[in-house]
């Protein structure tokens, strides 16, 4: 799990061989405008997401892992509630390999991304607990 503001994106260029892709994307587009849907930048190996919505109560958020694909969270504006624990702290669910999805349950810890704030949340230890 890597956190930082935006503007240190470039620091990470080097960390795996896609990211530069991935943040020039984020600094390309007008953030401010992009209607909420998904945008393919790779076809299936590359896409954003755009969201918008509140934020859950801790108790009404999950634990999830993915095994093939790197998140990158960037906040827009606002705040989000994000934790993280390590696999081995939780307990595995169910993977649905089609959505690339591992529910997990148990315990781990809170941080709060800002406005201009980043998230990477790779396979290998990647277990957000979303309060989207």
């Amino acid at each position: 799990m890597i956190i930082d503001q935006i503007n240190n994106a470039h620091l990470y260029y080097t960390v795996h061989a896609k990211f530069k892709r991935a943040f020039d994307y984020i600094h390309q587009i007008d953030v401010n405008s992009i209607p909420v849907g998904r945008y393919e930048i790779d076809g299936e190996n590359m896409y954003a997401l755009v969201q918008e919505y509140n934020t859950k109560l801790k108790e009404q958020g999950f634990w999830e892992a993915h095994r093939r694909y790197i998140d990158l969270q960037y906040v827009v504006q606002g705040a989000e509630g994000m934790g993280y624990a390590n696999l081995n702290h939780l307990q595995q669910g169910e993977y649905d390999a089609k959505k690339d999805f591992l529910p997990l349950f148990g315990e781990g810890d809170l941080v709060t991304l800002k406005s201009g704030c980043f998230v990477l949340l790779l396979p290998e230890f990647k277990y957000p607990f979303h309060l989207c």
